[in-house]
Protein backbone atom coordinates (compact mmCIF):
# COMPACT_ATOMS: atom_id res chain seq x y z
CA UNK A 1 0.00 0.00 0.00
CA UNK A 2 2.93 2.36 0.63
CA UNK A 3 3.80 2.02 -3.05
CA UNK A 4 0.32 3.28 -3.97
CA UNK A 5 0.53 6.35 -1.73
CA UNK A 6 3.98 7.25 -3.04
CA UNK A 7 2.57 7.03 -6.58
CA UNK A 8 -0.29 9.34 -5.56
CA UNK A 9 2.13 11.91 -4.13
CA UNK A 10 4.10 11.79 -7.40
CA UNK A 11 0.91 12.29 -9.41
CA UNK A 12 0.03 15.32 -7.26
CA UNK A 13 3.53 16.79 -7.69
CA UNK A 14 2.80 18.76 -10.87
CA UNK A 15 5.47 19.90 -13.30
CA UNK A 16 5.78 23.68 -13.71
CA UNK A 17 5.66 24.58 -17.41
CA UNK A 18 5.38 28.36 -17.20
CA UNK A 19 3.87 31.07 -15.02
CA UNK A 20 0.34 29.79 -14.07
CA UNK A 21 0.82 26.68 -16.23
CA UNK A 22 1.31 23.15 -14.85
CA UNK A 23 1.38 19.62 -16.22
CA UNK A 24 0.16 16.43 -14.53
CA UNK A 25 0.26 12.78 -15.52
CA UNK A 26 -2.07 9.85 -14.90
CA UNK A 27 -1.14 6.41 -13.53
CA UNK A 28 -0.80 3.85 -16.31
CA UNK A 29 -3.05 1.17 -14.83
CA UNK A 30 -5.22 0.40 -17.83
CA UNK A 31 -8.17 2.63 -16.99
CA UNK A 32 -10.21 3.85 -19.96
CA UNK A 33 -10.57 7.34 -18.53
CA UNK A 34 -8.95 9.50 -15.87
CA UNK A 35 -10.36 9.14 -12.36
CA UNK A 36 -12.26 12.32 -11.47
CA UNK A 37 -10.69 12.62 -8.02
CA UNK A 38 -7.26 12.74 -9.62
CA UNK A 39 -8.22 15.77 -11.72
CA UNK A 40 -9.76 17.52 -8.68
CA UNK A 41 -6.61 16.88 -6.63
CA UNK A 42 -4.21 17.98 -9.37
CA UNK A 43 -6.26 21.12 -10.11
CA UNK A 44 -6.20 22.01 -6.41
CA UNK A 45 -2.42 21.53 -6.35
CA UNK A 46 -2.09 23.90 -9.33
CA UNK A 47 -4.28 26.54 -7.67
CA UNK A 48 -2.52 26.20 -4.29
CA UNK A 49 0.90 26.78 -5.85
CA UNK A 50 -0.19 30.28 -6.90
CA UNK A 51 -1.44 31.30 -3.42
CA UNK A 52 0.43 32.62 -0.38
CA UNK A 53 1.25 29.77 2.06
CA UNK A 54 -0.66 31.32 4.97
CA UNK A 55 -3.94 31.05 3.04
CA UNK A 56 -5.73 27.70 2.97
CA UNK A 57 -8.40 26.54 0.55
CA UNK A 58 -11.86 26.59 2.12
CA UNK A 59 -14.00 25.70 -0.89
CA UNK A 60 -13.87 24.49 -4.47
CA UNK A 61 -16.54 24.04 -7.14
CA UNK A 62 -15.81 21.99 -10.24
CA UNK A 63 -17.38 20.68 -13.45
CA UNK A 64 -16.30 17.62 -15.40
CA UNK A 65 -16.63 18.55 -19.07
CA UNK A 66 -15.10 15.64 -21.02
CA UNK A 67 -13.63 12.26 -20.09
CA UNK A 68 -9.89 12.50 -19.45
CA UNK A 69 -7.44 10.47 -21.53
CA UNK A 70 -5.02 8.65 -19.17
CA UNK A 71 -2.49 8.08 -21.96
CA UNK A 72 -1.52 11.75 -22.31
CA UNK A 73 -0.60 14.47 -19.76
CA UNK A 74 -3.11 17.02 -18.51
CA UNK A 75 -2.21 20.72 -18.66
CA UNK A 76 -3.61 22.93 -15.87
CA UNK A 77 -3.98 26.65 -16.55
CA UNK A 78 -4.53 28.84 -13.48
CA UNK A 79 -6.29 32.22 -13.67
CA UNK A 80 -5.40 34.43 -10.69
CA UNK A 81 -8.81 36.07 -10.47
CA UNK A 82 -8.41 37.97 -7.21
CA UNK A 83 -6.02 38.47 -4.30
CA UNK A 84 -7.91 40.27 -1.55
CA UNK A 85 -7.01 41.12 2.04
CA UNK A 86 -8.77 38.02 3.41
CA UNK A 87 -9.71 35.88 0.42
CA UNK A 88 -7.92 34.68 -2.70
CA UNK A 89 -9.82 33.31 -5.73
CA UNK A 90 -8.44 31.07 -8.45
CA UNK A 91 -9.91 29.43 -11.54
CA UNK A 92 -8.29 26.33 -13.04
CA UNK A 93 -8.95 24.77 -16.44
CA UNK A 94 -7.63 21.28 -17.26
CA UNK A 95 -6.77 20.81 -20.94
CA UNK A 96 -6.17 17.75 -23.11
CA UNK A 97 -5.99 17.48 -26.91
CA UNK A 98 -6.61 21.24 -27.13
CA UNK A 99 -9.94 21.04 -25.27
CA UNK A 100 -11.05 21.87 -21.74
CA UNK A 101 -11.97 18.64 -19.93
CA UNK A 102 -12.51 20.15 -16.45
CA UNK A 103 -12.94 23.54 -14.82
CA UNK A 104 -12.72 24.52 -11.17
CA UNK A 105 -13.01 27.63 -9.02
CA UNK A 106 -11.34 27.63 -5.61
CA UNK A 107 -11.33 30.14 -2.75
CA UNK A 108 -8.58 30.53 -0.13
CA UNK A 109 -8.88 32.31 3.21
CA UNK A 110 -6.58 33.52 5.97
CA UNK A 111 -7.28 32.04 9.41
CA UNK A 112 -9.72 34.14 11.44
CA UNK A 113 -11.40 33.60 14.84
CA UNK A 114 -15.19 33.47 14.78
CA UNK A 115 -18.39 31.66 15.79
CA UNK A 116 -18.19 27.86 15.85
CA UNK A 117 -20.77 25.05 15.62
CA UNK A 118 -21.20 21.76 13.79
CA UNK A 119 -23.55 18.78 13.45
CA UNK A 120 -22.90 15.58 15.38
CA UNK A 121 -21.08 12.65 13.80
CA UNK A 122 -23.32 9.61 13.09
CA UNK A 123 -23.10 6.77 15.58
CA UNK A 124 -21.59 3.99 13.46
CA UNK A 125 -19.10 1.18 13.93
CA UNK A 126 -15.48 2.30 14.13
CA UNK A 127 -12.92 1.07 11.61
CA UNK A 128 -11.42 -1.36 14.11
CA UNK A 129 -14.86 -3.01 14.53
CA UNK A 130 -15.23 -3.69 10.81
CA UNK A 131 -13.67 -6.61 8.94
CA UNK A 132 -9.94 -6.23 8.35
CA UNK A 133 -8.46 -6.40 4.85
CA UNK A 134 -7.55 -10.03 5.49
CA UNK A 135 -11.08 -10.87 6.69
CA UNK A 136 -12.68 -9.09 3.74
CA UNK A 137 -10.48 -10.94 1.26
CA UNK A 138 -11.14 -14.30 2.92
CA UNK A 139 -14.79 -13.96 3.94
CA UNK A 140 -16.47 -11.08 2.12
CA UNK A 141 -14.80 -10.69 -1.28
CA UNK A 142 -15.74 -14.18 -2.53
CA UNK A 143 -19.42 -13.25 -2.05
CA UNK A 144 -19.16 -9.98 -3.99
CA UNK A 145 -19.86 -9.59 -7.73
CA UNK A 146 -16.72 -9.75 -9.89
CA UNK A 147 -16.46 -5.98 -10.65
CA UNK A 148 -16.84 -5.06 -6.96
CA UNK A 149 -14.33 -7.69 -5.89
CA UNK A 150 -11.82 -6.46 -8.49
CA UNK A 151 -12.19 -2.89 -7.20
CA UNK A 152 -11.51 -3.80 -3.58
CA UNK A 153 -8.64 -6.13 -4.49
CA UNK A 154 -6.82 -3.42 -6.44
CA UNK A 155 -3.96 -1.65 -4.69
CA UNK A 156 -5.14 1.89 -3.91
CA UNK A 157 -3.65 4.94 -2.19
CA UNK A 158 -6.84 5.31 -0.14
CA UNK A 159 -7.98 2.58 2.23
CA UNK A 160 -11.75 2.10 2.39
CA UNK A 161 -13.75 0.40 5.15
CA UNK A 162 -17.47 0.56 4.25
CA UNK A 163 -19.76 0.39 7.28
CA UNK A 164 -22.66 -0.99 5.21
CA UNK A 165 -20.43 -3.25 3.11
CA UNK A 166 -23.20 -5.86 2.72
CA UNK A 167 -24.95 -3.64 0.18
CA UNK A 168 -22.36 -4.84 -2.34
CA UNK A 169 -23.56 -8.42 -1.88
CA UNK A 170 -27.25 -7.71 -2.52
CA UNK A 171 -29.45 -5.91 -5.03
CA UNK A 172 -32.02 -5.12 -2.34
CA UNK A 173 -33.02 -1.40 -2.33
CA UNK A 174 -31.97 0.30 0.90
CA UNK A 175 -32.22 3.73 2.49
CA UNK A 176 -29.95 6.01 0.40
CA UNK A 177 -27.24 6.39 3.03
CA UNK A 178 -23.67 5.10 3.00
CA UNK A 179 -20.88 5.43 5.55
CA UNK A 180 -17.28 4.56 4.82
CA UNK A 181 -14.07 5.07 6.78
CA UNK A 182 -11.22 6.38 4.62
CA UNK A 183 -7.55 7.16 5.07
CA UNK A 184 -4.36 7.30 3.02
CA UNK A 185 -2.54 3.96 3.03
CA UNK A 186 0.77 5.53 4.04
CA UNK A 187 2.17 8.39 6.08
CA UNK A 188 1.84 11.81 4.40
CA UNK A 189 4.07 14.87 4.78
CA UNK A 190 2.94 17.36 7.44
CA UNK A 191 2.05 20.11 4.93
CA UNK A 192 -1.73 20.75 5.43
CA UNK A 193 -2.13 21.54 1.72
CA UNK A 194 -1.09 17.98 0.83
CA UNK A 195 -3.75 16.56 3.15
CA UNK A 196 -6.37 18.80 1.54
CA UNK A 197 -5.36 17.68 -1.96
CA UNK A 198 -5.37 14.00 -0.94
CA UNK A 199 -8.84 14.38 0.60
CA UNK A 200 -10.02 16.13 -2.57
CA UNK A 201 -8.79 13.07 -4.49
CA UNK A 202 -10.57 10.67 -2.11
CA UNK A 203 -13.83 12.63 -1.97
CA UNK A 204 -14.84 11.41 -5.45
CA UNK A 205 -14.30 7.70 -4.72
CA UNK A 206 -17.70 6.56 -3.37
CA UNK A 207 -20.03 9.55 -3.47
CA UNK A 208 -21.78 8.94 -6.80
CA UNK A 209 -22.41 5.31 -5.87
CA UNK A 210 -24.55 6.45 -2.92
CA UNK A 211 -27.24 7.67 -5.32
CA UNK A 212 -27.77 4.06 -6.44
CA UNK A 213 -28.27 2.55 -2.96
CA UNK A 214 -32.02 3.23 -3.05
CA UNK A 215 -32.28 1.20 -6.26
CA UNK A 216 -30.19 -1.78 -5.26
CA UNK A 217 -27.64 -0.93 -7.94
CA UNK A 218 -23.97 0.11 -7.94
CA UNK A 219 -21.65 1.98 -10.30
CA UNK A 220 -19.77 -1.29 -10.80
CA UNK A 221 -22.58 -2.76 -12.88
CA UNK A 222 -22.06 -3.00 -16.62
CA UNK A 223 -25.62 -1.77 -17.20
CA UNK A 224 -25.08 1.51 -15.32
CA UNK A 225 -23.36 4.32 -17.20
CA UNK A 226 -21.92 6.44 -14.39
CA UNK A 227 -19.86 9.63 -14.46
CA UNK A 228 -19.31 12.59 -12.14
CA UNK A 229 -20.79 15.79 -13.57
CA UNK A 230 -19.85 18.33 -10.91
CA UNK A 231 -18.21 18.38 -7.50
CA UNK A 232 -18.18 20.83 -4.60
CA UNK A 233 -15.98 20.55 -1.51
CA UNK A 234 -15.75 22.74 1.58
CA UNK A 235 -12.96 22.47 4.15
CA UNK A 236 -13.99 23.41 7.70
CA UNK A 237 -11.20 22.37 10.09
CA UNK A 238 -7.63 21.02 10.01
CA UNK A 239 -7.24 17.24 9.64
CA UNK A 240 -4.83 14.54 8.57
CA UNK A 241 -5.80 12.45 5.54
CA UNK A 242 -3.54 9.60 6.75
CA UNK A 243 -5.75 9.12 9.84
CA UNK A 244 -9.22 7.54 9.77
CA UNK A 245 -12.00 9.86 8.59
CA UNK A 246 -15.69 8.95 8.44
CA UNK A 247 -17.25 9.83 5.09
CA UNK A 248 -20.99 9.91 5.85
CA UNK A 249 -23.01 10.14 2.64
CA UNK A 250 -26.63 10.36 1.57
CA UNK A 251 -28.59 10.92 -1.64
CA UNK A 252 -31.66 13.18 -1.31
CA UNK A 253 -32.72 12.86 -4.96
CA UNK A 254 -32.27 11.08 -8.28
CA UNK A 255 -34.03 11.75 -11.57
CA UNK A 256 -33.49 12.34 -15.30
CA UNK A 257 -30.60 9.83 -15.19
CA UNK A 258 -28.80 12.01 -12.63
CA UNK A 259 -28.12 11.29 -8.98
CA UNK A 260 -27.41 13.91 -6.32
CA UNK A 261 -25.30 12.95 -3.30
CA UNK A 262 -23.94 14.75 -0.23
CA UNK A 263 -21.20 13.86 2.20
CA UNK A 264 -19.96 14.97 5.62
CA UNK A 265 -16.40 14.03 6.58
CA UNK A 266 -15.58 13.65 10.28
CA UNK A 267 -12.37 12.98 12.20
CA UNK A 268 -12.20 10.08 14.66
CA UNK A 269 -12.87 12.63 17.41
CA UNK A 270 -16.16 13.73 15.83
CA UNK A 271 -14.93 17.01 14.32
CA UNK A 272 -16.61 17.92 11.03
CA UNK A 273 -13.59 18.61 8.79
CA UNK A 274 -15.20 18.85 5.33
CA UNK A 275 -18.48 18.72 3.40
CA UNK A 276 -19.07 17.51 -0.15
CA UNK A 277 -21.86 17.64 -2.74
CA UNK A 278 -21.98 16.08 -6.18
CA UNK A 279 -24.33 15.37 -9.06
CA UNK A 280 -23.50 12.57 -11.44
CA UNK A 281 -24.80 10.64 -14.41
CA UNK A 282 -26.42 7.31 -13.43
CA UNK A 283 -27.92 6.27 -16.76
CA UNK A 284 -29.43 2.76 -16.90
CA UNK A 285 -28.16 0.91 -19.97
CA UNK A 286 -30.33 -2.18 -20.11
CA UNK A 287 -29.33 -2.56 -23.77
CA UNK A 288 -25.94 -3.73 -22.44
CA UNK A 289 -27.42 -6.45 -20.24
Amino acid sequence: MKHAISDLLEILDLEVLEHNLFRGRSPQVGWQRVFGGQVIGQALVAATRTVEPQRNVHSLHAYFLLPGDPKVPIVYEVDRIRDGRSFTTRRVVAIQHGQAIFSMSASFHVHEPGLVHQVRMPDVSGPEDLPSDEEIKARVLPLMPDPVRAYFERERPIELKPVEFRRYMSREPMEPRFNVWIRATGRLPDDPAIHQCVLAYASDMTLLDTSLVAHGRTVFERTIQAASLDHALWFHRPFRADEWLLYSQDSPSAGDARGFSRGLIFSRHGELVASVAQEGLIRPRDDLA
